[in-house]
C-alpha cells in the first residue's frame, strides 16, 4: 500500500525487511529523486525510550559523510510511523554476491573488506557502532563500491531491547563473543562481525553454523574456525592471519578498524606485488658449506691436480695456503657481513617497517616485502598475547642494506607456573614469595576476620597447585583476627555488688576492680562505675565499681580524740618521773 509521510516521501516498493522496521523504494518529491524509507515495525510504536534513542542515534548517524556508508537524508514522524530516509543504493547486497558467485576472488574481497573497514572506521571515530555488520548490510553499487547501511537503527536497537528483556540483539551467524553473551559492545564488535565477513567472502562458508542459535552463539564463545586455507589453500597466509587477529575472542587481540584498514591495505600492495627474489637464478644465495664427501668428489675429476705432496714440507709457509687461508677468512666475514647486514656490497637500501604489535605471519610478510630476511625467534610475555611480536631488531625505521636480517621475537605468551601455597604467611612474605617467582601481588587484598593472627594470608583467588601465567597478579585475602562482639554496659549504680556482678556477667563483661568510699548508703553499694552505664563497649572488658562503707559519727569522733589525748599525758608524766628519780648506782657509791 503506498504511503506519503509528512506530504513528501511517498513509498513504491516494498524491497527489504528486517526485524525492526521495512524498507521500501520511494520518492522524495520535494527533491525529485528516488530514496530508500525505512519504518519502524509498529510494536515499537509506544516504546518512548527505545523511540528516542531511534531518533537519537539515526540523527547522530545523519551527520557522517563517507563514501562508503549509505547517506541518512532524513528522520521523523508523520502520525504514528516513524521512519528514516536514506540513499537509494541500486544493485545487490553482498549476501546476495556471495550466494550467486561462492567464493569470491580474492583481490575482490580484500578490497571490499578495506571499504567496509575504512566505513567502520569513520563511524567508530565518530562515536557510532554498527553492532550488526553482516553480508545483508553491505550494499553493492553497480560499479562494485561498497556501502554499508543500517546505521543508527542497530545502535539504538542494541541499547534498548537489552535493557527490557536481556535478549541478545543481533545476527547469530556474524556477531562478537562479547554480543553473545550479552556484555558490552565496544567497536572492536564491529571488526569482530567484519572477520566473520571477511571469512565467508574467501571460504565460501561462514566459520560457524549449528542447528539453534544457541549452538551457534556457543561456538562463537568457544570454539577455533576451521582455518581458512583448508577451504582455499590459495589464500595467502597473510590474508589468513588478517582474518583470524579480526575474529579473536579477546577483544584486546583484534585491531580496531584504523589499524584493519592498513592491514588489508598492505596485503593488497602485496597482492599486486612482482615475482620473488627467490625465482631469481642471479639473486643472492645462502650456500650451504662444502661436505668432505663433496670435496672427495671433486677430487676424483679429470683435471684435478693434487700439488699437496710437492708442498707436503713447506704447506704452512707456502703462498697457495697463506691466500687460501685469506680467501676462507673473506669467505667467511662475507657470509657473516650478509648474514648480519644484508648486500654490503650493494648501494640499495631499506628502512625497517614497525611490526611491533603485529601478528608473527604478517609481520613477516611485511618485512620480506621490504627486501628484508626474517628470525623468528620465541620468547615469553605475559603483557603480549601469544603470536605477536614483542620486539624487532633492528629497530623500526632503521636504515639498512637490502637483505639484512631482522629478528622478530614473537611472544609465547606468559610462562605457565604452578601457583604457591601462601596460605599461613604474611602479606610481606607472601609478596616477597610471589615476586620471586615472578608474579604480583593484585590490587585486590581484602580483610575477613578469622581465629589466625592478623595479617595472616587465610586465602588466594587462584587455587594453590594450579596453573598460572608468569606475570599475572594474585589477590589475597588476609585474618583480621578474631571478630570482637560489642555489648553496652549496664547501669549498676545504686545496685549490690553481688548484683552487679550478676548483672555485667549476663552483658559479656566482668568485674575490675573493686575500690570503696564512704558513703551514706548502705555499705556494699556500688555508687559509681567505669565505664558508665549506657555506654558500647567489647564483651570481655572490665567494669571498674566504686561501693560504699559506713561513715564515722561526730561524737564517736570526739571521744576517740579525748581517749587520745589522756593517753598521751599519762605517757609524759610518766617520762618526766622516771627523769627525776636518782640513780640507784650513785647512792650505793656514796654509802661506800
Amino acid at each position: 500500500m503506498v504511503q506519503i509521510l509528512d506530504q513528501r516521501y511517498e513509498t513504491e516498493e516494498l524491497i527489504g525487511s528486517g526485524g525492526m522496521a521495512d524498507v521500501y523504494r520511494g520518492k522524495d518529491k520535494l527533491l525529485d529523486r528516488t530514496v530508500a524509507i525505512k519504518v519502524l515495525h509498529p510494536q515499537y510504536r509506544n516504546d518512548a525510550e527505545f523511540i528516542g534513542k531511534f531518533h537519537q542515534e539515526a540523527q547522530a548517524a545523519a551527520r557522517l559523510s563517507h563514501a562508503n556508508i549509505v547517506n541518512i537524508y532524513d528522520v521523523g514522524v508523520s502520525g504514528d510511523e516513524h521512519y528514516i530516509v536514506m540513499e537509494y543504493v541500486p544493485g545487490a547486497t553482498l549476501k546476495d554476491l556471495i550466494q550467486q558467485n561462492g567464493k569470491l576472488p580474492i583481490a575482490e574481497a580484500l578490497r571490499i573488506a578495506r571499504e567496509i573497514a575504512q566505513a567502520l572506521a569513520h563511524a567508530h571515530a565518530n562515536n557510532l557502532v554498527h553492532c550488526d555488520i553482516k553480508p545483508h548490510n553491505i550494499l553493492i553499487m553497480p560499479d562494485g563500491q561498497a556501502k554499508v547501511a543500517d546505521f543508527g537503527i542497530a545502535r539504538a536497537v542494541t541499547e534498548s531491547t537489552m535493557t527490557y528483556s536481556g535478549n541478545v540483539v543481533g545476527s547469530v551467524h556474524y556477531f562478537s563473543p562479547e554480543q553473545a553473551k550479552g556484555s558490552f559492545i565496544t567497536p572492536k564488535s564491529d571488526v569482530y562481525s567484519l572477520g566473520v565477513v571477511m571469512y565467508e567472502m574467501l571460504a565460501g562458508a561462514l566459520p560457524f553454523n549449528g542447528e539453534t542459535p544457541v549452538s551457534i552463539a556457543m561456538k562463537h564463545l568457544q570454539e577455533n574456525p576451521t582455518p581458512l586455507r583448508t577451504y582455499r589453500p590459495e589464500v595467502p597466509p597473510v590474508v589468513e592471519a588478517i582474518v583470524m587477529k579480526a575474529m579473536s575472542k579477546d577483544p584486546a587481540m583484534r585491531p580496531d578498524s584504523a589499524e584493519l584498514v592498513q592491514d588489508l591495505q598492505q596485503a593488497e600492495r602485496m597482492m599486486g606485488g612482482g615475482a620473488s627474489s627467490a625465482q631469481d637464478p642471479f639473486a643472492t644465495q645462502l650456500m650451504p658449506r662444502v661436505t668432505e664427501g663433496e670435496l672427495a668428489t671433486y677430487q676424483r675429476q679429470p683435471g684435478y691436480v693434487d700439488t699437496s705432496e710437492k708442498e707436503e714440507k713447506s704447506v704452512l709457509g707456502s703462498k697457495l695456503f697463506i691466500l687460501g687461508l685469506v680467501l676462507v677468512l673473506f669467505l667467511g666475514f662475507g657470509v657473516g657481513a650478509f648474514l648480519s647486514f644484508g648486500k654490503f656490497w650493494s648501494n640499495q637500501e631499506a628502512t625497517v617497517p614497525d611490526v611491533v604489535g603485529k601478528q608473527m605471519t604478517l609481520a613477516r610478510q611485511i618485512l620480506e616485502d621490504a627486501h628484508l630476511r626474517v628470525n623468528v625467534a620465541e620468547t615469553y610475555d605475559a603483557e603480549v598475547p601469544a603470536g605477536q611480536v614483542v620486539s624487532q631488531s633492528p629497530e623500526a625505521e632503521a636504515t639498512v642494506k637490502e637483505q639484512r636480517l631482522v629478528t622478530i621475537y614473537v611472544s609465547k605468551g606468559g610462562e605457565d607456573l604452578e601457583m604457591p601455597d601462601l596460605t599461613g604467611l604474611t602479606r610481606a612474605d607472601a609478596e616477597n614469595k610471589l615476586k620471586k617467582m615472578g608474579l604480583k601481588l593484585g590490587d585486590g587484598v581484602y580483610e575477613k576476620y578469622s581465629s589466625e593472627e592478623p595479617g595472616t594470608v587465610i586465602g588466594q583467588d587462584v587455587r594453590a597447585g594450579s596453573k598460572i601465567t608468569k606475570g599475572q597478579s594474585v589477590d589475597i585475602t588476609v585474618s583480621k583476627g578474631e571478630k570482637t562482639k560489642r555489648t553496652t554496659v549496664p547501669n549498676i549504680v545504686g545496685g549490690t555488688l553481688s548484683a552487679a556482678e550478676s548483672s555485667l556477667k549476663s552483658h559479656g563483661l566482668r568485674v575490675g576492680t573493686v575500690s570503696k568510699t564512704p558513703s551514706a548508703q548502705a555499705e556494699g553499694t556500688v555508687v559509681s562505675q567505669s565505664p558508665v552505664g549506657g555506654s558500647d563497649t567489647d564483651e570481655g572488658t572490665s567494669v571498674d565499681l566504686t561501693v560504699a562503707e559506713p561513715e564515722k559519727s561526730s561524737s564517736r569522733v570526739a571521744v576517740e580524740d579525748k581517749t587520745t589525748n589522756e593517753s598521751n599525758a599519762a605517757s609524759e608524766s610518766e617520762n618526766s618521773a622516771e627523769t627525776n628519780v636518782p640513780s640507784r648506782t650513785g647512792a650505793t657509791g656514796r654509802s661506800r
